[in-house]
């Protein structure tokens, strides 16, 4: 958490209040913060003087594009959201890092538990990191249902489980596993290996539709408001889930009661009568 949804729904809103304009100047409270950056200096005098060309996003990561050829690279971590405000506006509580732009608008990553990070990679670095190796992003670039199938095969780790590497698919977490296999009518316990061409396809088909929902909504927002738009308002897709976080209340389908246990040390939700 922040997942896929959460990540999207930043990015657009940074897209639209960043592109084209100019980094003037960056404050680091946490050093923890650009832990990421071999020379934590080069955080903030890569970016000072750079003008933003694009937002993207692979998975969870924001990939932001600066002029010459450098990547401004953002992960939310646990309890991470970024805000877009006024400079002139006071500082919330665990502000950690922010970037001042020429409009006059800070990019203010506010994290508590600073699990999130921030760096600035050229693309030797970037080509080098652990990003390299992020499977195809869930939503913009979800392999064909056979190529899944192959990546599935003869995996005997639950299909929850597999569904969390993103060096399998980038973007799904714990959250959206969950209501992409309810979706598919699909156990969280499976083994991955063991899912027909069929299966593959209804879990393929499921998972658009239960990100594009969420991003719908703005994403989820839990009850601890850890993830935030960057306008500070709250994503509205928690009382639309259909399993995560119901535990004993009726599957909203056919009224059995949702299920939760740790999988791999992860709480997952289920209904035992819809997935097989």
């Amino acid at each position: 958490m922040p997942e896929l949804p959460e990540v999207e729904t930043t990015r657009r809103a940074l897209a639209a209040g960043l592109e084209g304009h100019k980094v003037t100047g960056v404050a680091v409270k946490r050093d923890r913060m650009v832990r990421r950056q071999s020379r934590p200096a080069d955080f903030a005098d890569r970016l000072v003087g750079r003008k933003v060309e694009s937002v993207g996003r692979i998975g969870k990561f924001l990939m932001t594009q600066l002029s010459e050829d450098l990547i401004w690279v953002t992960h939310l971590g646990m309890s991470g959201h970024l805000r877009l405000v006024p400079s002139a506006e006071p500082q919330e509580p665990h502000t950690n890092v922010a970037v001042m732009m020429s409009s006059g608008i800070d990019v203010r990553f506010v994290d508590p538990r600073t699990f999130g990070f921030m760096a600035v990679f050229t693309p030797d670095e970037m080509e080098s990191s652990s990003l390299a190796r992020l499977g195809p992003d869930a939503l913009d670039s979800l392999p064909p249902s056979r190529s899944l199938q192959q990546r599935l095969a003869s995996r005997t780790a639950p299909i929850k489980a597999l569904l969390l590497d993103q060096s399998l698919i980038a973007g799904l977490g714990n959250i959206y596993a969950d209501e992409v296999l309810y979706r598919a009518g699909v156990r969280p316990d499976r083994q991955g290996g063991s899912l027909d061409l069929d299966e593959v396809k209804a879990l393929r088909s499921a998972v658009r539709p239960v990100l594009n929902a969420g991003l719908k909504w703005g994403g989820t927002s839990l009850d601890d408001l850890a993830y935030l738009l960057p306008d500070g308002s709250a994503g509205r897709y928690l009382d639309r889930l259909k399993v995560y976080g119901r535990q004993d209340e009726p599957c909203r389908r056919c009224g059995t009661p949702i299920q939760r246990a740790s999988l791999r040390g992860r709480s997952t939700h289920w209904c035992p009568s819809c997935q097989k």
